[in-house]
């Protein structure tokens, strides 16, 4: 399964070189819990707009070490540079992808964790109040393994984590949404890309999954280039405001190639 990803980043990227700037890096974007690879879908129509080839990975949301592992064989298929960016709990999963790829030069959080080594994304949520996620988690779905999936709840997912998209939009991303497993959220991180690779972060003030005091640690801590605040935005800052996430990402891509 690995190898076919590795082979699909290949011709995705070979794909979008044929339209991009020969000088411009490959956007690697990684989703986090309770989304998919379409949330990144606005994001991606700019960037392409703009000349930058993108793959956005399918993140199997099993535990840090796993997920990251799957994205760092994409990494490795990936000749060019890279600007590796992550949502959530993929901001984990690229802290420890990176670890090792040089051609990743820069890494961008959006609403998303960058836990150092030895800390949790769970521990991470808790630092600061704020937080409402818990109340709203559905009964876990207990898996044939002995691990829990989660998921939020139907009728409470637009307002505790897209409350500024659309209603319409909010339910179907309710319906689709992709669980985390329970441990994946307390699996120790291993590895801290961010204290190696410059970094951005951008999130919203409306973030109720992530307290935005603990997002505002964490992009102190990593000495973040550009730290980027959007007013009233939810969790899913890049599905509700696709153009400054957008705008970020493309700066890291500038400034990272200097």
């Amino acid at each position: 399964m690995k190898t076919l990803l590795a082979a699909l980043a290949i011709a995705s990227a070979s794909f979008g070189n044929a339209y991009a700037q020969a000088d411009k890096p490959t956007i690697v974007l990684v989703h986090g819990a309770f989304a998919d690879s379409s949330s990144w879908n606005g994001v991606v129509k700019i960037l392409e707009t703009d000349g930058y080839p993108v793959v956005a990975v399918a993140n199997p949301l099993r535990g840090v070490k796993n997920d990251a592992s799957d994205v760092a064989d994409i990494l490795g298929a990936i000749k060019s540079p890279v600007v590796l960016v992550g949502h959530s709990y993929g901001g984990s999963v690229i802290s420890d992808a990176a670890e090792g790829h040089a051609n990743v030069k820069a890494l961008v959080y959006v609403a998303a964790f960058a836990p150092d080594a030895g800390e949790t994304a769970a521990q991470l949520a808790g630092k600061f109040p704020g937080s409402t996620l818990g109340p709203t988690l559905a009964p876990p779905v207990t898996l044939s393994s002995g691990g829990k999936d989660l998921y939020i709840r139907q009728d409470k997912f637009h307002e505790q984590f897209a409350a500024d998209v659309p209603e319409a939009e909010a339910k179907l991303m309710a319906v689709t949404q992709r669980p985390i497993e329970e441990a994946a959220l307390n699996e120790t991180q291993a590895e801290a890309a961010w204290m190696k690779i410059p970094s951005w972060f951008i999130y919203g003030d409306g973030d109720k999954n992530i307290p935005p005091e603990a997002l505002a640690f964490m992009a102190a801590r990593a000495h973040s280039r550009d730290t980027v605040v959007v007013k009233g935005a939810s969790h899913v800052v890049m599905v509700s405001n696709p153009e400054p996430v957008a705008g970020l990402i493309e700066k890291a891509a500038t400034e990272a190639s200097r």
